[in-house]
């Protein structure tokens, strides 16, 4: 079967397994693409980074992104007035940014600041550069994902975003945000095409806006020739939440079913 995307998971899927045993589960299941989501800062150093290394390499794994675990935190952390806060955030980010290193991935995701954030979009894009130049000094994105009740859960404030960014911008694609915004994937990629970086993938059915590929009604080959027509041709990574789903071997029957799609 040739496939134009590679079909991976995210550790997160496995929330609250530790981190380390909840990339070894998707190592396991067989994706050979993943993100992985750290939830403590003793992650981002050895031994446990180390380890962490050592799944990705025994399972023969690409480690395309890592999430911090501070996105619920970037509204004040990074994306305020408080320019002092903005430059410590950067700071610590740059953690992020070496145990990405440490893991080969391409770009650290971030969800921005929250919709009520009191910053104009000017600031907005003026911290936003600041981050990302820091990242691309360690040779990495940022890659700012569509999360509902932020900001770049509007197609039109990332747009924007983007515009005063330029070429280097990067976004991830979440298709359940997508959904909890009520805004469809189709103006994202209509808008912002040819910067999708990354994708998060998962089904809906009704007011269930997250299951396994497979599990609800979701058009996932209208999707993907979509993203094919944008030029798009990295990776798809499913992410859910646990409870989306019951037996862990779910993830895998929805990472065959996302590869027939294709």
């Amino acid at each position: 079967m040739v496939m134009f995307m590679k079909i991976g998971a995210s550790s997160s899927c496995l929330y609250p397994m530790n981190t380390e045993e909840a990339l070894r589960t998707v190592g396991e299941l067989g994706a050979k693409t993943a993100e992985i989501f750290f939830n403590s800062p003793s992650e981002l150093e050895n031994p446990i980074l180390g380890e962490l290394k050592a799944i990705k390499d025994f399972y023969g794994m690409e480690i395309r992104s890592v999430h911090p675990f501070t996105s619920a935190y970037e509204t004040y952390l990074l994306f305020s007035d408080y320019k002092r806060r903005t430059l410590d955030g950067i700071e610590f980010y740059k953690r992020y940014f070496d145990a990405a290193n440490a893991l080969g991935a391409e770009m650290v995701v971030i969800h921005g600041g929250r919709s009520e954030a009191r910053i104009e979009p000017d600031r907005y894009a003026e911290n936003y550069i600041l981050l990302h130049n820091a990242a691309r000094e360690q040779g990495l994105y940022i890659a700012h994902e569509n999360v509902h009740n932020h900001l770049c859960g509007s197609p039109g404030f990332m747009k924007a975003l983007a515009d005063n960014v330029g070429d280097d911008f990067k976004m991830v694609l979440d298709i359940k945000q997508c959904r909890r915004c009520g805004v469809s994937e189709d103006e994202y990629i209509r808008r912002l095409g040819n910067k999708i970086y990354q994708v998060h993938i998962s089904d809906g059915l009704g007011a269930e806006k997250c299951l396994v590929p497979g599990a609800g009604e979701y058009d996932f080959a209208a999707l993907f020739k979509k993203l094919r027509n944008a030029g798009y041709d990295k990776s798809a990574l499913i992410e859910l939440y646990r409870h989306n789903f019951g037996e862990i071997s779910e993830i895998s029957e929805g990472k065959l079913y996302l590869e027939n799609m294709q």
